[in-house]
């Protein structure tokens, strides 16, 4: 009997410490891929850093280097939530195991809040007596403050606005002040209300449909046709302030001009329709107009569309190579022709997509599959920009010395190489197809070429395609215009909205606030809530807050 209980204690023993070094393996394992995975993180994490760094360097017109920082801003979320999830089992499997240390993890560096946040003191209830020795002689000697970001759910309040009626004894007359403006007529929805709504399905994206549902979640019922008609009438009151953007850019020597489309719900199905936008913009050549776009809308990409959006308009157009352009050129236009400026961005897109070695190796091309003429095309314009980037922000004539000097031998040598190249290329050969852009009717050179005889004029068209930037978003989420007034509707919202971030202001409070002070603004000072009056007025800090 006494040799079997030993033995069972011995049995008992080797699985007690057969358990024990089970769970330390487990711990170490779990250490092991805690420091696995945070290594990752920092790795892609210095990575994109690294990457943001060459961007800031060589610029961000690179299709290159901005898709890489979005596919290393993805992985680098991926990675971070894995390190998380391994380095808390990490610690919980280190407290099972007293014999392994428990990893830590590097986490990452928070910013402080911002000062402008309200702050709400909890005070924890501080002890009566010492913990040590139970006196009661205690003093206060200080304080540690942890800070917790939190947020409060949106709260809704109706406001009552009371007007007190007077009788007058001696008259019988009776005294009551005047109503006050509202923002849309019978004044049931405040301006913050409206700002809202149009901001998210504008500027957000967000149909009326999904903000209706969530309005009910929160307790508030309101119907789509309730919201639409609130949208209808936020429209009409904020044409005066659309009116004078359109006048501002058109008032501009040189505008940026693109379109994108729109699908349009029509008998039969979505038909493809235009959002049309022109962009101005004199920053990179320090011109102290204020950036503005506005935009317009159509039900196809005729050519009638661009000229009368610019009918009465002479000047610089900045554009791709679209025919749909070419009237505005005409020599016998009236009140005279446009000068044309294409795009570089675009000409060096159509090498750079016969040179894109991460793009062959993605669509299962061998990485040496790539146009040696094509990319010696790339860099050739990469010098150009290059050029570019370091007289940006210089005044127009400064700009126009370097590029005299430093960018004409260039484009100069470059326009006789690709002549040289397409002499020896098929006519169907792709990158014959790439040179042909730039070449393939009359003026089109001299079109590209524009930049180097006038310093107010910019080498690519990207801001008019950064104006355009939130449609190609948002067609995701709002899949198609409902109708013509619809499509003309967010061509309208567009530029208002567009046109508040251009000048770095909250497009949201920006609008509550003009909302609340157009009414009973005298027309003479509309022109004070433009986005760039507005930023520098004493409204703007009250509305913000």
């Amino acid at each position: 009997m006494s040799n079997t209980a030993s033995e069972l204690a011995r049995l008992r023993a080797a699985l007690a410490a057969a358990e024990a070094r089970a769970e330390v393996a487990e711990s170490e394992l779990a250490q092991t891929r805690a420091v696995v995975s945070c290594s990752e993180a920092m790795i892609q994490e210095l990575k994109l850093e690294i990457a943001k760094l060459r961007r800031d360097k060589y610029g961000i017109s690179s299709e290159r280097r901005a898709r890489l920082i979005d596919q290393l801003e993805l992985q680098l979320e991926e990675l971070e939530t894995a390190a998380t999830e391994d380095g808390l089992a990490a610690e919980q499997a280190a407290e099972k195991a007293s014999k392994v240390r428990a990893f830590t993890r590097r986490h990452p560096v928070r910013k402080p809040f911002p000062d402008h946040l309200p702050r709400e003191r909890v005070v924890v209830e501080a002890p009566a007596a010492c913990t040590c020795c139970g006196s009661d002689r205690i003093v206060k000697m200080g304080e540690d403050i942890t800070e917790t970001l939190e947020v409060i759910p949106r709260q809704w309040k109706v406001i009552q606005t009371v007007r007190e009626k007077f009788t007058c004894r001696a008259c019988e007359k009776i005294s009551q002040p005047p109503a006050p403006f509202h923002a849309i007529p019978r004044g049931w929805a405040g301006p913050s209300l409206i700002a809202m709504l149009v901001f998210e399905k504008y500027g957000q994206h967000q149909p009326l449909n999904r903000q209706a549902e969530r309005f009910a979640r929160e307790g508030v019922e309101l119907s789509l046709s309730t919201l639409a008609d609130l949208v209808g009438h936020a429209t009409v009151a904020l044409q005066p302030i659309h009116a004078l953007i359109e006048t501002h850019v058109r008032a501009a020597h040189r505008l940026h001009g693109d379109d994108t489309t729109v699908p349009l719900l029509a008998r039969g199905g979505a038909k493809k329709a235009r959002l049309w936008t022109y962009v101005r913009d004199d920053q990179p050549w320090n011109g102290g107009a204020p950036p503005a776009a506005f935009f317009r809308f159509s039900r196809d990409r005729a050519a009638t569309n661009p000229n009368q959006h610019l009918a009465g308009w002479q000047g610089v157009l900045q554009a791709d190579a679209y025919g749909g352009y070419n009237d505005l050129y005409r020599a016998d236009r009236d009140p005279g022709p446009v000068t044309s400026a294409l795009c570089w961005s675009h000409a060096r897109r159509k090498f750079f997509e016969l040179a894109d070695i991460a793009g062959n190796v993605r669509k299962g091309k061998p990485a040496h599959q790539i146009s040696p003429t094509a990319l010696e095309a790339v860099k050739r314009i990469d010098a150009i920009f290059d050029i570019e980037r370091e007289i940006n922000g210089l005044d127009a004539d400064a700009r126009l010395a370097a590029r005299q000097e430093l960018s004409r031998p260039l484009v100069d040598n470059l326009h006789d190489w690709l002549q040289e190249e397409r002499a020896k290329l098929s006519r169907h050969n792709k990158v014959a197809k790439a040179i042909n852009y730039m070449f393939e009717k009359e003026g089109r050179w001299q079109a590209f070429t524009a930049f180097l005889d006038d310093g107010r004029i910019c080498l690519t068209n990207n801001a008019a395609e950064r104006a355009l930037r939130g449609v190609a978003l948002g067609r995701k989420s709002w899949l198609f215009a409902g109708s013509e007034r619809g499509g003309e509707r967010a061509a309208a919202m567009y530029t208002l909205i567009v046109t508040a971030k251009m000048n770095n202001i909250d497009p949201q409070a920006w609008l509550a606030d003009v909302l609340s002070r157009l009414p009973d603004m005298p027309v003479s000072r509309v022109p004070e809530l433009l986005p760039w009056n507005w930023k520098a007025s004493e409204g703007a800090t009250a509305a913000a807050a």
